[in-house]
């Protein structure tokens, strides 16, 4: 062999090595991301046979309910069948044992790891027990042809990007809790051919935009409280089934395509007459119109159609006879026109007992012999009572309308003479931050007036806190020992911070806040209330609060917030290395910023609209006796005239909090960054952030910048992906900063690879 034929021959062997190596870590990787999802899934049986990263689950063969499929060592099939099916309708928005995933499950977390398996065509996640909000994130999966996530605990609304997923093919999001509107933003270029919703709490209008969707073949939207009218759904010419069965649409029925199989509208409002065209959809199989308000006569040509085999026409007001000739189909086996207003003979077609045609009349005022059925009169009477209800509805209602306008008139003329006399106005808390704020705007008299709009999430308590309360002057006094100096903690721009002890044994955290402009009291209680309701675990809870003096009458008026004293300080504190008790890892630091991530994005969530301008530093950050991450003084832009104000003791004009906050997320950049290179470097802020980031860009100057104790500590890969995220949190650019989602995910994933390498 010569030398040229063995360099060939290496390099042969040298390619194969390298491509196989290549394709064991693509295979490695995607490992990786299915070992997560099992983590996040709370390691179901059904996922026991994934067993380790060296397993390679795309060869581990498929059970029932179990399926990966591969491509080039790429996962394009995941589907999962569980053992939490939903149950009842009893769900709140919380976990449920035995029922739903954990407390610390994360939809958003779940789905920012399934978005990694990028070649991912089908995804079947069913009875698994998910719950929370369905991520708009979910439309980075852009190759998926089929998503099916039902018989899980997902609520809120529909994300609107799922509708504009192109590839997508089946769309399965029924059994959840969804009770939002159905987004209209579906386009005639989309794909989907089957669209299920069923057994959500979906309400609003029929979205039009879905009848563009000409792919269409299979809609079920029943068992939901959609209302409204619907439109022609002709244009559907592929379009088999139909089920919104079990709504509240009203008015009459639309016409439908030619080539419809199945129309399920039973339990609805639906009246008028049963249009004529119906009776030429040659294709039906299966009609369901009972349970409405249908009157007229029963078309003849529905009981004739050539495929028709099932019909329910039951509790409708259909009257007059049937056709003595009326033709059946051959196909027909199920008959249903009981609890109308039908009379005469029933039809020999109709009155032959077969075993192959079931047959039910119950209910009207049929002869010849027919039982369970009304007199004759019965059915002629409540036809002329109907007609004669409805002249009295229509004299009813204009009569109605006329003294409705009279006491309302009178209500308003009384009303307006009432505060004129007073000379007050309902005064807003805020006024003019309400005026110049987009964030306080959103908080109307009317939104703080109305718990409704509190989200269910909001109400995560705790057993071992007493619930908010007012509380007197001398009980906080009491408390304190009048407010001694040794209870004296500090102040900032939300006031003074005094220690306490509440008489049953609770240690509290006194805040004086300052409250100088004329408030209506109403109004001023009701967003103390609002304040009160978010509870977290990673949030200091409110316990209550105390109002001085009436307010808007005076200006010496003195409000006292109570919060849970947190006991092992701040986190600024161990960063800046003046506590010898305890120094942070970077594991430990990751879990403190995760903590906090949560609670910002529960702030932002948890209610409509959410708490923004959170006003987040590390020394807000307060470390529970497990060393649980805690966050102060949050939300408090809404009560406190002084949010914006500077030069309180302690807080410099030029400070880089009161510097141009566009969003919560840019202040969490900083926190970030005191975690990784600790607070002496950062508090620069402003003017050296740039130099600081360029530094991090650098193949080795992250090096020189970097905490020693994160360095020592770290998985590089790990602190990379916090880097990352660091600099687009503090980005210049507002539109360029990720939501705290995105953080949050991002959080995870470090300490997720972080614990991996400290395995």
């Amino acid at each position: 062999m010569g030398f040229h034929d063995f360099v060939l021959l290496f390099c042969s062997f040298w390619c194969v090595f390298f491509v196989s190596s290549c394709s064991a870590q693509m295979q490695s990787s995607q490992t990786q991301v299915l070992l997560q999802l099992k983590k996040h899934l709370e390691y179901p049986r059904q996922l026991e046979i994934w067993k380790d990263r060296w397993t390679d689950l795309c060869s581990v063969s498929s059970s029932g309910q179990v399926n990966v499929t591969c491509k080039d060592n790429f996962v394009t099939e995941l589907s999962i069948l569980g053992d939490k099916p939903t149950e009842g309708r009893d769900f709140d928005g919380f976990a449920i044992p035995n029922r739903t995933l954990s407390d610390s499950f994360s939809m958003d977390s779940f789905v920012a790891t399934v978005a990694r398996l990028t070649s991912l065509r089908v995804l079947s996640l069913v009875s698994l027990g998910m719950w929370g909000p369905l991520p708009d994130r979910i439309h980075r999966l852009y190759a998926l042809e089929h998503l099916d996530l039902s018989s899980n605990y997902l609520y809120g609304s529909i994300p609107p990007k799922i509708c504009t997923m192109v590839n997508l093919q089946t769309l399965g999001l029924g059994d959840n809790f969804f009770n939002g509107t159905i987004p209209n933003v579906f386009n005639s270029s989309s794909n989907l051919s089957v669209l299920s919703l069923r057994n959500n709490m979906l309400k609003g209008p029929f979205p039009p935009s879905i009848l563009s969707v000409t792919s269409l073949k299979d809609i079920d939207m029943s068992s939901n409280q959609i209302s409204g009218i619907l439109q022609d759904f002709s244009a559907l010419s592929n379009l088999e089934r139909l089920d919104l069965g079990e709504n509240k649409l009203e008015s009459f029925l639309p016409a439908m395509p030619k080539g419809l199989v199945s129309l399920f509208l039973g339990r609805n409002s639906f009246s008028g007459e049963i249009p004529k065209p119906y009776g030429q959809l040659n294709s039906l199989q299966k009609l369901d119109v009972s349970f409405n308000a249908f009157t007229g006569t029963a078309p003849a040509e529905l009981f004739s159609l050539p495929n028709i085999s099932y019909l329910n026409l039951a509790s409708n007001m259909l009257n007059g006879p049937l056709q003595s000739h009326l033709k059946c189909s051959s196909q027909l086996r199920f008959v249903d026109i009981s609890y109308n207003r039908l009379v005469g003979d029933l039809p020999s077609s109709l009155s032959t007992r077969s075993e192959n045609r079931i047959v039910k009349s119950d209910g009207n005022c049929l002869s010849g012999g027919v039982q369970h059925q009304h007199s004759v009169s019965y059915c002629t009477e409540a036809h002329a009572k109907k007609k004669s209800y409805r002249v009295g509805i229509f004299v009813g209602v204009i009569v109605g309308i006329l003294l409705i306008s009279v006491v309302l008139a009178l209500t308003i003329v009384i009303t307006c003479k009432k505060f004129f006399l007073r000379g007050v106005s309902e005064q807003h808390l805020l006024h003019k931050t309400v005026q110049d704020s987009s964030y306080a705007a959103g908080f109307s008299s009317e939104l703080v007036t109305n718990a409704r709009y509190i989200s269910e999430i909001a109400e995560l308590s705790r057993e071992d806190l007493p619930t908010c309360r007012s509380y007197s002057l001398e009980e906080l006094k009491e408390a304190t020992n009048n407010f001694d100096n040794s209870t004296f903690m500090g102040e900032n721009i939300y006031g003074k911070l005094y220690r306490g002890k509440l008489q049953s044994g609770i240690q509290i955290v006194i805040r004086s806040l300052p409250v100088s402009k004329k408030y209506s009291v109403r109004n001023f209680k009701l967003r103390l209330d609002l304040l009160a309701k978010l509870r977290h675990p990673h949030l200091v809870s409110l316990l209550g609060h105390c109002i001085d003096g009436v307010v808007a009458e005076n200006n010496e008026t003195n409000v006292f917030l109570i919060y849970e004293y947190v006991p092992n300080g701040t986190f600024q504190t161990y960063l800046s290395g003046h506590s010898s008790d305890k120094v942070f890892n970077w594991s430990e630091r990751l879990s403190v910023l995760i903590n906090i991530a949560k609670a910002v994005h529960f702030l932002h969530t948890g209610m409509i609209p959410g708490f923004f301008k959170n006003r987040l530093k590390s020394d807000n950050i307060l470390l529970s006796e497990n060393w649980m991450a805690k966050l102060s003084d949050y939300g408090l832009s809404i009560i406190s005239e002084e949010a914006d104000a500077c030069g309180v003791k302690g807080e410099s004009p030029n400070s880089w909090q009161m510097k141009m906050l566009e969003d919560d997320v840019y202040s969490f950049g900083f926190i970030l960054l005191e975690a990784l290179v600790g607070p002496s470097v950062s508090a620069e802020r402003v003017t050296a952030v740039l130099n600081v980031m360029a530094t991090f860009n650098s193949q080795d100057g992250w090096k020189g910048i970097v905490d020693p104790v994160v360095q020592a500590t770290c998985s590089k890969e790990s602190l990379f992906v916090v880097i990352s995220i660091t600099n687009k949190c503090i980005s210049p650019e507002s539109w360029n900063r990720p939501s705290i989602e995105d953080v949050l995910w991002n959080l995870q994933y470090a300490s997720q690879i972080q614990a991996t390498d400290d395995g």
